[in-house]
C-alpha cells in the first residue's frame, strides 16, 4: 500500500500533539487539560486508522474487480481491522 502525504501528515500531527502532552506533563499542567490533549490524540488516530483502511480498502477492491476476484472477503478484514483497533 502506497501511504500518501495526508496520512504521513497526519502521524506527524499526531506526533506533535504527543510531545506537546509530555511537556504539559513535565511542566505539571493540570490533569484535565492533559486528559483533553490525550483525548484528542486517540480520536486524531482512530480517525488515521479510518483513513488507511479506507484507503486500502478501496485500492485492494479495485484490484480485485480487475481481475475478477470476490471482493467480499476484502471487507470483511477491513471490518475485522477496524474493530481490532479499538
Amino acid at each position: 500500500m502506497d501511504y500518501n502525504d495526508q496520512m504521513k501528515n497526519r502521524v506527524k500531527r499526531i506526533e506533535g500533539q504527543l510531545r506537546g502532552i509530555l511537556k504539559m506533563m513535565e511542566e505539571n499542567q493540570d490533569c484535565k487539560e492533559v486528559i483533553t490533549q490525550l483525548s484528542a490524540t486517540r480520536t486524531a488516530i482512530d480517525r488515521t486508522i479510518g483513513v488507511v483502511v479506507s484507503s486500502n480498502l478501496v485500492e485492494c477492491v479495485q484490484q480485485a474487480a480487475e481481475t475478477g476476484q470476490d471482493t467480499e472477503k476484502l471487507v470483511v478484514e477491513a471490518v475485522n481491522l477496524l474493530v481490532k483497533s479499538r
